[in-house]
């Protein structure tokens, strides 16, 4: 039988869970309504752009939408926007209109307990609460 090695990610890799914020639609937030991403944090919670560079294949997103399937999709660094780059989560590397960008997530923290908000691919933008942030497998 042949054997795979087994890829592993630096230990700054998290998997951090997003849930819909309180809002006029959902007065007690949503835990049926989010993402679920893996990206390298430094030791303050923020993105690490070096590290993503180098392993940008393992930076997945899955979006749970009540309702909808599931999208699977890529945490991926582009250029433009007030950051002068940006965050975004893409569902298909062949179309420019899906992405969904995160607001200013280069400088947010990313643990549990504070707020980040996404514009969805309608161009709305909604608030999500950091629910959790564990190690990434």
């Amino acid at each position: 039988m042949e054997t795979r090695p087994v890829t592993t990610l630096p230990h700054t890799f998290k998997r951090i869970r997003l849930n819909l914020a309180r809002s006029k639609e959902f007065p007690e937030g949503s835990t049926r309504h989010g993402y679920e991403f893996v990206a390298p944090l430094d030791a303050k919670g923020h993105i690490d752009a070096a590290q993503w560079r180098q392993h940008r294949d393992n930076c997945r997103v899955r979006r749970f939408w009540a309702g909808e399937d599931d999208q699977i999709g890529f945490l991926v660094h582009k250029p433009g926007g007030p950051e002068h780059s940006r965050w975004v989560f893409d569902y298909d590397k062949t179309a420019e209109t899906d992405d969904e960008s995160g607001y200013r997530f280069g400088a947010h923290a990313f643990t549990p307990g504070e707020y980040v908000s996404i514009r969805d691919e309608d161009g709305d933008m909604h608030t999500f609460l950091v629910v959790s942030v564990e190690p990434a497998t």
